[in-house]
Parts: structure tokens; sequence; C-alpha cells
């Protein structure tokens, strides 16, 4: 068929999903520039990159509450509801960002009040979304609706901070929360404009019903730690993406890499932008290609197998003594975890009862978000012992080993098919 490699567009024929996806385009661009704006804010008033490191802390624990209790929250109560209230929230911090600012933005624990704000209604977000999706879209759809949110999403890292920075100057920090503000609104109206998502009634032979009525919050969240853990073929998929993120994302090591392996100015250049554009480039370019995998139904083997090739891709990278080959290497390993997370996505929204799903995307979140951070300690502590190149080459291999071993522990990884009866 014509186009069956371009972008695969089938779940926007869905007007649901059109009006959360076409928002989501304006708020990629137009509504992230608050991620350029605070880091900038802060290091100008305090002069210090400690306290920009401790905003991204702050941050990081206030998406985690917030993704456990709301996919709590998620299982028991109308989605739309929660959406539209997490997104209320994220509009109304953008807002008090762009005051604070106008009014001098003196105040380091204000800021950091709001960045903490800011986290909860990313988690909150983040994770209810990722259950919602599903009632909107069926389950055969699923990569092809995962794989246009990502393309966005990486689209947008891209433009959004090289928009931002050319705006700084221009207009002023102000006015990028201002921005902000202005763009959610988009995401507001598609979230109004969705159909009531309340729980779907329970029958008493579905064991995750008992899950619904009658417990505390932390109950509720330590359910979906049972369900979780009592799918063997979840803890696979959870297993295999935290080996990739935990081993083989060398992020924090690029500095080090540009300066002293390929010769870069100290306090970055070019060689180092390229570093830290080479993977979202490589996401973005599959991202546009991805009918050519989203009908396929081999979900698990595609994913055990992108995991694996993000693995040598990351040795690649570790043994490359010249820029090029380095930057190759990671535009090939965006583009294969651009299909990692399209089917790791896919499985666990159509492999969970709905019932649970918010505590399944909440323990999912935590995930995606944690994995890359120890990723970061874990690099940063060993290169300073063995030198970077071959922590990254290691960081790959275990990648490449960990995920062979979980694929073949859990030989269901493997043989898992998407079927029409999966929800």
């Amino acid at each position: 068929m014509p186009g069956v490699h371009a972008v695969d567009r089938r779940p926007l024929a869905i007007a649901a999903y059109r009006r959360l996806w076409t928002a989501s385009v304006i708020c990629a661009v137009g509504g992230s520039f608050s991620l350029v704006a605070i880091p900038t804010q802060l290091f100008t008033m305090t002069g210090s990159s400690a306290a920009v490191g401790a905003s991204a802390g702050v941050s990081l624990a206030a998406l985690v509450v917030a993704a456990l209790w709301t996919g709590a929250v998620a299982d028991v109560r109308d989605r739309r509801s929660v959406l539209l209230a997490a997104h209320c929230g994220l509009a109304s911090t953008y807002a008090a960002l762009w005051i604070q600012a106008v009014l001098g933005g003196r105040a380091v624990c204000v800021l950091m009040t709001l960045v903490a704000c800011q986290g909860l209604a990313f988690g909150a977000i983040m994770t209810t979304m990722g259950a919602a999706v599903p009632r909107l879209v069926p389950v055969e759809l699923l990569p092809a609706a995962n794989s246009l949110s990502s393309l966005v999403r990486y689209a947008g890292s891209i433009l959004g901070p090289l928009l931002a920075g050319a705006l700084i100057p221009v207009v002023g920090l102000g006015t990028l929360y201002l921005f902000d503000a202005v763009a959610l609104s988009a995401v507001l109206w598609a979230v109004v404009k969705l159909p009531p998502l309340p729980p779907r009634p329970g029958s008493s032979s579905d064991p995750a019903a008992a899950y619904r009525l009658g417990r505390s919050t932390i109950d509720q969240i330590t359910a979906g730690f049972r369900y979780l853990a009592a799918s063997r073929l979840l803890v696979a998929v959870l297993a295999v993406d935290l080996a990739a993120t935990v081993f083989g994302m060398p992020f924090a090591l690029f500095p080090e890499l540009a300066q002293h392996t390929y010769g870069g100015p100290a306090g970055g250049g070019l060689g180092l932008g390229l570093l830290y554009a080479a993977y979202p480039a490589g996401v973005v370019a599959v991202g546009l290609l991805s009918g050519t995998f989203t009908r396929a139904s081999r979900h698990g083997a595609l994913m055990a197998s992108a995991a694996a090739a993000w693995g040598v891709t990351v040795v690649v990278l570790g043994l490359a003594g010249r820029l090029w080959i380095a930057v190759a290497a990671l535009v090939l390993g965006g583009a294969v975890n651009f299909v990692l997370s399209t089917f790791r996505n896919a499985i666990t929204q159509a492999l969970t009862d709905d019932a649970m799903r918010g505590r399944i995307q909440g323990s999912l979140t935590v995930v995606l978000i944690g994995g890359p951070q120890i990723g970061n300690l874990l690099h940063g502590a060993a290169a300073s012992i063995v030198g970077p190149r071959t922590v990254i080459c290691a960081g790959g291999l275990l990648t490449t080993a960990t995920v062979a071993m979980v694929a073949r522990a859990v030989p269901e990884l493997r043989r898992y098919t998407a079927r029409r009866d999966s929800l």
C-alpha cells in the first residue's frame, strides 16, 4: 500500500484521540518553555548549578508521589475528571510562575514550591493519560497511538528548548511561563471534550474488581504492585525497560566524552550538542516511518529485540573513537528505543485489566522517570573509577545480556502477540 511505511495515522480517525493528540502538538513546543525557563531562572537567581540540580530532585520526588497516588485514584474515579483536575493544576502552576517572575522572582523557596507543583501535575497527567488512552483507542491501534504520542514528545524536546532559548532574550522568562499557560488551554479544551471515563463495572468473577472499593489509597497502591508482581509478562516488560534505562543510558557522561574523547572545548561546544541531539533525532526519524512496524502483531518479540539492539548501539558508542561514529550510534539507538517504548506501552496497556490500569501506569511512570536517573548516578560514579568509555561498553553489554536472560526466563514475552480480546 502506498504510504504504509509513513507515520501510522489510523488512531487520528478517532475524534477524541485526535483532539488530544492535536492539543499535545501545541503543548509539545509552546507548552514546554518552563523546562528551560525554570533552570535558567534558578541559575540566574543563585549562580549555582547545585540549585538547578536540587530542583530536578524536587520535581522527580513530586512526580513519583503523584504517579503512584494518581494511579490509584484513576482506577476508582472518572479519568476525564482526574485529567481535567491535573491539567488545571498545571495551568495554575504556570500562571503562578508567570506572576512570580513579573514580581521579580527573587524567592528561591517560592520557585522550588512551584517546581514541586509542576512535578505533581506532570506525574498525574502522565499516569492518567496512559490509563485513559486504551479506553479511547482499540487494542490493535495502541502501537500506532503510542508512536504518535512519542513522536510529538520527542519532536517537542528538540524544538521547544531551541525556541525557548531564542525567545528568552526577546520576551523574557516571565512571558515564557505565560506562553506555557496559554498553550495548555488547548489540552484543557481537548480533555473537556472527552467522553466520561468512569470505572467499568466489575463482575464477581473479575479479580481486579475487588481492588476498586473499600480500600485506602495506600492499600490501592499496594494492590497495584501485587497485581503487577502476579503477572510474569508485566514483570518481564518492566525488567527489560529497566535494563535499557539503568544500564544503557549514559547521557551523564556526554560532557566528558565530548571534551576528553572527541577534543571538544571545556564547558561544551558543537560536539556536545550533537551528542545530546542525536538520540531524539533518531527517535523522530523512525517516528516518521512508524507505519513500518506499528501494524505488526508480535509485540513482545519486537520489544525485546529493540532493547537488545539498544544495548548493541551503546557498545558501539563506547568503542567509537570518532565523533561521527558516536553520533550515528546514538541516532540508531534513538530509533530502536522508539520501537521499544512503543511496544512497551502497548503491551502494558493491553495486558492490564482496566480496573488496574491507573496503578500499573503509575508504576510504569516511576520506572520511566526513575530508571534514567539511577542510570546517570551509576554511570557517573563508575566512570570516575574506570573511565567513561569502559563504563558505556559495560552498560551496553549488560543491557543486551539482561534482555536475553529475561526473554529466555519468560518465554511469554517472546511469544506475546497482540489480540483484539486483550482488553
